[in-house]
């Protein structure tokens, strides 16, 4: 559980989430294991920092399909962090699952070993059971809230990344969707009072849409540790090609 003042900043094998770098995080999305894998070498080829494999447009999640895949993601990014998520549709995602699937999905990816992180949903209904499996099996949680309708206002942002917190988490996240250019200030000013109450936790949170777009560029200098980049389709609106990503955060000096 992160302490006020007292979280530092996780390394996975040459990535350090949480010290002021802005590391690329590039989704891998396919209804099938060819077209996961075929999209797994494209994101190989744009030098993500991490990645992210999306289950949710997976259309066979038995574990046997699972693992299979899960044991070739391994190789193609050797020393590159994995992130396994399921996107529910109410928070963007392709599908939807009760909680018993939900959690029993999530669940076997990470007595798998072969994730690094797991994303599990905030409003979900299995977040703290979810995040104590991760951490008996030494797997890191981004615990997450999607909102594609507005931006909840400053305080709520953080009332919920508070709550991730207070659940254990080891990475909050926030997206939200902005109805005004001030909708993007309120996302940034709650990420830089979050990072100001918990210096070094990594935290992640991003502006989505074309409004939102600066969020993703910039959001690091208000303290967000990760931002998404495409090598493909877009798993979310407002996600900038992550080559064109990587060359505005070295204009910008992110870097």
């Amino acid at each position: 559980m992160a302490q006020l003042g007292t979280s530092k900043p996780i390394t996975l094998y040459d990535v350090t989430l949480g010290d002021g770098h802005p590391n690329i995080c590039i989704p891998i999305l396919g209804s099938n294991a060819a077209e996961v894998l075929a999209n797994a070498d494209t994101a190989l080829s744009s030098k993500p920092d991490l990645v992210e494999w999306r289950l949710d447009h997976l259309t066979d999640l038995r574990q046997k399909n699972l693992d299979r895949i899960l044991v070739q993601l391994r190789r193609i990014f050797e020393g590159i962090p994995l992130l396994v998520t399921f996107r529910s549709k109410a928070e963007g995602g392709q599908r939807t699952l009760d909680l018993a699937g939900y959690t029993n999905l999530l669940t076997r990816v990470i007595v798998s070993g072969l994730a690094d992180l797991v994303d599990v949903e905030l409003f979900s209904g299995a977040a703290p059971q979810l995040i104590e499996t991760a951490h008996k099996n030494e797997v890191l949680v981004v615990c997450s809230n999607h909102d594609f309708q507005q931006t909840p206002n400053e305080e709520e942002l953080l009332s919920r990344m508070e709550r991730m917190c207070a659940m254990g988490c080891d990475i909050p996240k926030i997206a939200v969707m902005p109805q005004s250019n001030r909708d993007v200030l309120t996302l940034l000013s709650a990420t830089a009072r979050m990072h100001a109450r918990h210096p070094g936790l990594p935290i992640i949170t991003m502006s989505m849409g074309s409004m939102g777009a600066v969020s993703r560029i910039s959001g690091a200098l208000f303290g967000s540790a990760v931002t998404f980049g495409s090598s493909g389709s877009a798993s979310a609106p407002g996600q900038i090609p992550a080559k064109q990503l990587r060359e505005i955060l070295a204009l910008l000096d992110c870097n």
